[in-house]
């Protein structure tokens, strides 16, 4: 089972992913947490390149192959064989963010994307998206807010920079692979404190486990 949480920046999913991680283990389940971009060190060294905001000059193209070439390597390393051995993997991050930050947002479009990402990811797609949603201008807030706490060496705030009207398209543009893909994606309202994410989280995940068997 591969479940990846997505959402637009300060929307709180990696804070869900954690405790979802924790959910599982407490139910015995054999369960792997990764992210991207990341996963493995090839793919921190890339993740290190996109994410810093010393990175801000780099070009819409270049941006979407580091974060093929981070897919690829986290796929084949780390992903597929974790679902090879029966293990439940949970993704902060996959696919669905680069069809919405650089097909949608970026204007590179989606099917470009999802052409290319056949490729990076051998065909591999998620069973269950997590989506968390909420208005640009909270997320944002607490996006910056988190960044503004962390020393340079820490720092992972390029999105963050980005112009609202940005941030607005990427919504928009998870929002429409959302309604693409009514089976796989389950919408959390993530406006809320973390106590009714998670509760939301939680009972989906329960109707995961129990539709699983």
């Amino acid at each position: 089972m591969f479940i990846t949480f997505e959402g637009p920046e300060g929307s709180g999913k990696t804070t869900q992913i954690e405790r979802a991680y924790s959910y599982l283990q407490g139910k015995k389940l054999r369960v792997m947490c990764t992210r991207e971009p990341g996963g493995t060190p090839i793919a921190d060294r890339i993740r290190a390149i996109l994410l810093h905001a010393e990175s801000r000059s780099i070009t819409p193209t270049a941006e979407l192959f580091l974060y093929l070439a981070s897919r690829a390597q986290h796929v084949e390393k780390k992903v597929r064989p974790a679902l090879e051995r029966g293990e439940i993997v949970l993704c902060d991050r996959f696919v669905d963010s680069t069809w919405a930050y650089q097909g949608y947002a970026r204007r590179l479009g989606v099917e470009l994307v999802e052409r290319m990402n056949e490729l990076a990811a051998g065909g591999l797609r998620p069973d269950v998206t997590l989506l968390y949603d909420l208005p640009v201008e909270v997320g944002l807030s607490r996006a910056r807010n988190r960044a503004a706490g962390r020393r340079d060496a820490e720092r992972e705030d390029r999105f963050e920079n980005e112009a609202v009207a940005f941030h607005r398209q990427v919504r928009e543009g998870f929002l429409w692979l959302a309604r693409r893909d009514r089976n796989r994606f389950r919408i959390i309202d993530a406006a809320g404190d973390k106590e009714e994410v998670w509760k939301q989280t939680q009972k989906i995940l329960d109707e995961i486990l129990k539709g699983t068997g």
